[in-house]
């Protein structure tokens, strides 16, 4: 029997870390050499989530860069933040499933739709999130981005 147990999402999502600024040493991800990068907490980007108000949504790029602006950093890390905004959405479904109000988990379909990649990853499939967004008449983001 294996000793090791999984984190659960809310564990995940409570790490206890600070958010971090390092100067990017080379390109990735449409991130350049030499910008200031913020490398945000699960806390952090779920946080941004929760006071995004009903009925409105935001799409990744969007807090990428009001998070990289909060902190004074050119960038927000693109990996970390989908990271950290697929643990916002899964702690988030763990806590729903553990009987807390919809109304009171983090509203992750306020930033993923189901044409993201976030969506696909989700252990718990896109129902509630396809329901949640109707519900508050959102529209899917890649319409909204469809001219960039």
């Amino acid at each position: 029997m294996c000793a090791y147990q999984r984190k659960t999402w809310a564990e995940k999502l409570n790490v206890d870390r600070s958010p971090e600024i390092e100067k990017v040493e080379k390109d990735f991800g449409g991130v350049k050499a030499g910008q200031m990068m913020l490398i945000p907490t699960p806390r952090l980007v779920d946080a941004y989530i929760r006071q995004i108000p009903k009925g409105r949504q935001v799409d990744s790029i969007t807090l990428r860069k009001d998070l990289a602006a909060e902190y004074h950093a050119e960038i927000t890390c693109p990996l970390t933040t989908g990271i950290f905004l697929r643990i916002a959405a899964e702690a988030a479904y763990e806590a729903y499933r553990q009987g807390t109000p919809l109304e009171k988990i983090t509203p992750f379909w306020r930033v993923i739709d189901e044409t993201s990649p976030t969506a696909k990853k989700l252990t718990f499939g896109t129902a509630l999130l396809k329901q949640q967004r109707k519900k508050e008449g959102l529209d899917p983001m890649s319409k909204l981005h469809a001219t960039y």
